[in-house]
């Protein structure tokens, strides 16, 4: 096996403030060794969107991706938001190379199934969806991959993606190459045991510990999902999946970064 990588997500709301992305830009053009990043979308595609008289539809507070919102989320994901980054890592000396998942064929999805909602060009990643030769090329030649929320089916069509999946596809297909650790970076500073507290970081979360919290409701919501998707990837061949604040990316390498997800 080759040696380590990391595969960090940031979310959109570092995304929507210039300020804290610059920052936390910084912190991950510091990380030492190979890197991959991959971001969301944050909420300037809807201000596009509306900009060009197109109106964000929402089916039980979810959002679908019409053909119309699709060409702004691929203009504005993987070319404005995308671009911006990777210039800014330029300028840090970091040579990050941005990516969608058609570019090299990197990661290919299906078009979600219309069961009781169509939630339109949404694309969903399958087991073997993650090339990884083709993004080891990348990570060989010295490049720091940058991925957009976005895919393709390999017949043409682009589709909207969730980034906290791609990122966990990413982190599954790359670690039977790699010892891989996957960074989950978002406005918290960990998985809390008390979401009024913010001292209330819980340091350590095992798979059972996991199952739990999760029964006592002490982690619910939308911090599910995101824990689900983690201890999957840990299943996976994932060596860690680490939670916490996009800004003290430096504690990281320090220890003391957010939450630390094993699997036993």
């Amino acid at each position: 096996m080759n040696s380590g990588l990391h595969i960090i997500k940031i979310g959109g709301n570092i995304i929507d403030d210039d300020a804290q992305l610059q920052r936390f830009l910084e912190q991950f053009s510091a990380l030492r060794g190979k890197k991959i990043l991959v971001h969301g979308g944050g909420k300037i595609a809807t201000r596009i969107a509306a900009d060009l008289g197109i109106s964000a539809k929402l089916v039980d507070g979810r959002r679908i991706t019409d053909k119309p919102m699709l060409d702004v989320a691929t203009m504005v994901y993987a070319g404005l938001t995308n671009k911006h980054v990777v210039s800014s890592l330029q300028k840090l000396g970091c040579d990050a190379l941005g990516l969608c998942g058609a570019d090299g064929n990197t990661i290919k999805a299906i078009k979600r199934p219309v069961r009781e909602i169509d939630y339109g060009y949404v694309g969903d990643i399958l087991v073997d969806s993650v090339n990884p030769h083709s993004i080891k090329k990348f990570l060989e030649a010295g490049f720091t991959p940058v991925f957009s929320a976005i895919t393709h089916n390999g017949l043409g069509q682009l589709l909207n993606t969730n980034a906290d999946t791609i990122a966990s596809a990413l982190a599954v297909s790359l670690a039977k190459i790699y010892e891989t650790k996957l960074i989950y970076c978002f406005e918290k500073d960990g998985v809390l045991r008390d979401v009024n507290d913010p001292e209330s970081v819980i340091r350590l979360i095992k798979a059972d510990e996991f199952k739990k919290l999760k029964a006592a409701k002490v982690i619910y919501e939308g911090m599910i999902p995101k824990l689900e998707n983690a201890f999957e990837a840990l299943g996976k061949g994932v060596k860690n999946v680490y939670i916490g604040n996009a800004l003290n990316l430096y504690k990281y390498q320090q220890g003391e970064f957010g939450t630390c997800l094993l699997s036993k």
